[in-house]
């Protein structure tokens, strides 16, 4: 059996090849180039990935080829992005390129390679075509593959996602990989450690206007209401007395961006949300879900709307329900979908 391993020059995908093979598959290393520009050191990091990856699939002593998928992110997943931002949203892109490009575009590209199966470093499993959480609790990534439908999971292989990331580093330790201690990435891949607001900047001009209360007073100046999410502390540039300011809300329309003191502030909080494009309309009437990735699942009631949107209703009110953000459902380990935020209610 044919597999293709997405190798992203990380321990994580490196450490996936060496077990595939060691299971006796026919191991192919395929590289996906998504983004194209140095970082201020002048050093294009996917350039350093690429190497990194070659280093590995030659010890391992797999066939590697590199693709080049900048345009397809470009439009399927960095224009989106963009584009909600500036209507005051806050998508979460890696749920997008997960999509839209590793498995859409590069899995077509794995199976026009005569792939029987696509592999990746993720840490999820899969059961009689359903996605479970990773082995690891503090490495699990089914938050951001929830859109994957059935027919996909049942030609792609996760061969890490029973092991926690402990034994993977020893795992590639042990053999000599020479990314056994590299760090994982962090971040927004094309921002990476790059300021945001400043980044952003460049596909979205600074317009100045006001930082108000919720009684409606001007409490300070800020750049722009789409370079602010809900619950946000850092960046404001509000000082004073007191506690420290966040954000509760925006009006795009006048680009305001409301802002009240502490973090337990009721404003933060909601009891239930409304979701659109549901990946089902079966969702159990009781389950669990997060509204961000490292959050612990939290009980809560779905009611399906229709085919396009459900209502969701935590036990306990959940702080900074943020809009375009995903909302993933689980019963147990058990990944059951998930549904883009419109909006929290009161």
């Amino acid at each position: 059996m044919k597999v293709v391993v997405g190798m992203s020059g990380g321990v994580d995908s490196s450490v996936a090849a060496y077990l595939l093979k060691q299971e006796g598959y026919e191991v192919v290393g395929l590289f996906m180039k998504n983004w194209e520009e140095k970082n201020a050191d002048g050093i294009c990091t996917s350039a350093t990935d690429y190497e990194d990856a070659a280093r590995v699939a030659n010890l391992l002593q797999i066939p590697f080829y590199s693709v080049n998928f900048v345009q397809e992110y470009w439009d399927l997943v960095f224009s989106h992005f963009v584009e909600e931002l500036k209507m005051g949203y806050t998508p979460n892109p890696d749920v997008l390129c997960n999509r839209e490009i590793k498995f859409q575009v590069f899995f077509e590209k794995a199976k026009s390679l005569g792939a029987d199966f696509l592999a990746t470093g993720h840490y999820c499993q899969i059961k009689d075509g359903l996605l479970l959480k990773g082995a690891d609790p503090g490495k699990d990534q089914s938050y951001f593959l929830y859109t994957l439908k059935e027919e996909i999971l049942n030609q792609v292989l996760f061969p890490i996602g029973h092991l926690p990331k402990s034994e993977v580093r020893r795992i590639a330790k042990d053999i000599g990989l020479p990314v056994h201690d590299k760090k994982d990435s962090t971040g927004i891949c094309f921002i990476g450690k790059r300021n945001f607001k400043t980044f952003i900047s460049q596909y979205i001009p600074y317009q100045k206007g006001d930082f108000e209360n919720l009684k409606g007073e001007i409490i300070g100046k800020h750049d722009g209401a789409a370079y602010y999410t809900i619950g946000q502390r850092k960046g404001l540039g509000i000082g004073g007395p007191g506690e420290a300011w966040f954000v509760v809300g925006k009006d795009m329309q006048r680009n305001v961006v409301f802002i009240e003191q502490g973090s337990d502030h009721p404003a933060l909080y909601a009891p239930g949300l409304i979701a659109i494009e549901p990946t089902t309309k079966n969702f159990p009437k009781r389950c669990r879900a997060k509204i961000r990735y490292r959050q612990e699942d939290q009980p809560c009631s779905v009611e399906v709307i229709d085919n396009h949107a459900v209502n969701v209703t935590f036990d306990t009110p959940q702080r900074a329900i943020t809009p375009r953000q995903s909302i993933v459902f689980y019963d147990g380990k058990i990944c059951l979908g998930g549904a883009l935020i419109e909006k929290a209610f009161m």
